[in-house]
């Protein structure tokens, strides 16, 4: 797709271009409207803001005046400090994008569809990756390879997910598939099949289509940039 020298300009200026056609994001960089708070809403620690890795404690995100896109940030402290937070908008096959960032020894979860989780963790530097690790499909399979950044870098997962289907009566009739999972550019997962959903998602039930939800409950992460492209 070619931009004309004006919208090229705004691109340079903003620091983005437009979204392509069929790209949905949940997220519109600006406030929380479109999400909610798994729980209680005065629970949650979810704001908007540009995250950085505190210094004093790099166990931990503050919010630094000014950065680059602004991010989805979970400002929890420990575990069981903040909740999960899952979009409005619902999805069925897709392939959704994104960036994320953890600070050292965090722990988070994309949900996709709200029910099947990707791991996220700080994995850097580890040689053998387990169920727990950056990139697994928990319950299903360990990543191949360890992609992993630094703590406190911005990390880019692309997941291509095919939804379960059901029959007229409800019947379940094809199981949930990550056909692919790429993290910085190496794929880590390829053809990971659900047979149930993840313990701890939004309703622990199966459907066609289903939110993205973000876990909040195990401690500080941020996501931003977040792009759906239905199939």
């Amino acid at each position: 797709m070619k931009y004309s020298p004006l919208i090229l300009a705004l691109c340079l200026t903003l620091g983005s271009f437009p979204v392509g056609a069929g790209v949905k994001t949940p997220f519109n960089g600006k406030n929380l409207d479109g999400w909610k708070a798994k729980g209680p809403p005065e629970k949650s620690k979810w704001t908007v803001g540009h995250p950085v890795m505190n210094k004093a404690n790099p166990k931990t995100l503050v919010l630094a005046e000014a950065g680059q896109g602004l991010a989805l940030v979970n400002l929890a402290t420990k575990h069981g400090d903040s909740l999960d937070f899952y979009s409005e908008a619902t999805f069925g096959d897709c392939t959704i994008e994104l960036d994320l960032m953890v600070p050292k020894n965090a722990n988070s979860g994309i949900y996709v569809m709200g029910e099947y989780e990707v791991q996220v963790l700080d994995s850097f530097g580890k040689t053998k990756m387990t169920m727990g690790d950056m990139g697994a499909i928990y319950g299903a399979a360990p990543p191949k390879l360890n992609a992993c950044k630094a703590p406190g870098e911005w990390q880019h997962f692309v997941i291509e997910f095919v939804a379960p289907t059901f029959d007229a009566a409800g019947k379940k009739t094809s199981n949930a598939t990550f056909t692919k999972v790429t993290l910085n550019g190496q794929v880590i997962q390829e053809n990971a099949v659900m047979p149930k959903p993840t313990p701890g998602g939004v309703s622990g039930r199966e459907a066609a289509r289903g939110p993205i939800m973000f876990q909040g409950n195990h401690g500080p992460v941020a996501y931003r940039n977040i792009q759906v492209t239905e199939k």
